[in-house]
C-alpha cells in the first residue's frame, strides 16, 4: 500500500472487536511513537499503555469513547522536558501529536484501527493511573481491530477544497 493510499483508508474507528493486538504489533506501534520527530530532539511524548480488563475499566470512567477497543493509549507530555514557544504553541502538545499520527499511520499499515480522543476526562485519568503532575495529557487513543459493523463516519469523505486551505506567498486574500 502506498502512503496516499495509507492515508486516505485511515479514519477513526468506533466500532472495534474485541480481537487482541498482537505484543510484536503493538512494539511496532510504539516504536512508531517513539521515533516521531520533535523540538529540539527533547522528546517529551509520553505513552500509558491501558490493555488489562482492570484498566480498560477504570479508562471507561475517564471517557465514553473507548468504543470496545481492547487498548487504550494515554498520550500525555512532560511538562518539564518539553521545549515551549511562547509566541507560538507548547511544542509538547506538538511533538505528542506528531508521535500519536506517527502511532495511527503505523497501526493502520498493521491493519490495526485507531481513534483520536479528546473526550476525556483529565482529572479522573490522573487519578486512575496516578498520573503525575508534570505529565500534560493530551488525548486517549483506543486501538484494535475493527469490528465487522466498522465504517467511516459519514463526514470523513468530505473535506475543504485544497483551494480554501492552502494560499501561495500571502494569506491575505484569506485571513485579513
Amino acid at each position: 500500500m502506498s502512503f496516499s493510499e495509507l492515508i486516505q483508508s485511515r479514519y477513526s474507528e468506533r466500532h472495534f472487536a474485541s480481537t487482541p493486538i498482537e505484543p510484536e504489533k503493538l512494539q511496532q506501534i510504539l516504536e512508531a511513537g517513539r521515533v516521531a520527530p520533535t523540538a529540539r530532539n527533547l522528546q517529551p511524548q509520553r505513552i500509558l499503555v491501558v490493555q488489562s480488563k482492570e484498566g480498560l475499566e477504570k479508562m471507561d470512567l475517564c471517557t465514553r469513547c473507548r468504543f470496545g477497543a481492547p487498548v487504550v493509549l494515554v498520550l500525555a507530555y512532560d511538562l518539564e522536558v518539553a521545549s515551549y514557544n511562547p509566541d507560538v504553541v507548547e511544542f509538547g502538545i506538538l511533538d505528542t501529536s506528531i508521535a500519536a499520527t506517527h502511532m495511527m499511520l503505523q497501526a493502520q499499515e498493521l491493519g490495526i484501527h485507531s481513534c483520536w480522543v479528546g473526550l476525556i476526562d483529565p482529572p479522573e485519568l490522573r487519578r486512575q493511573f496516578q498520573i503525575p503532575r508534570n505529565l500534560r495529557i493530551i488525548s486517549v487513543m483506543p486501538l484494535g481491530y475493527p469490528s465487522e459493523e466498522s465504517a467511516p463516519a459519514h463526514l470523513h469523505e468530505e473535506s475543504i477544497p485544497l483551494e480554501q486551505m492552502v494560499r501561495w506567498e500571502t494569506f491575505a486574500d484569506c485571513c485579513g
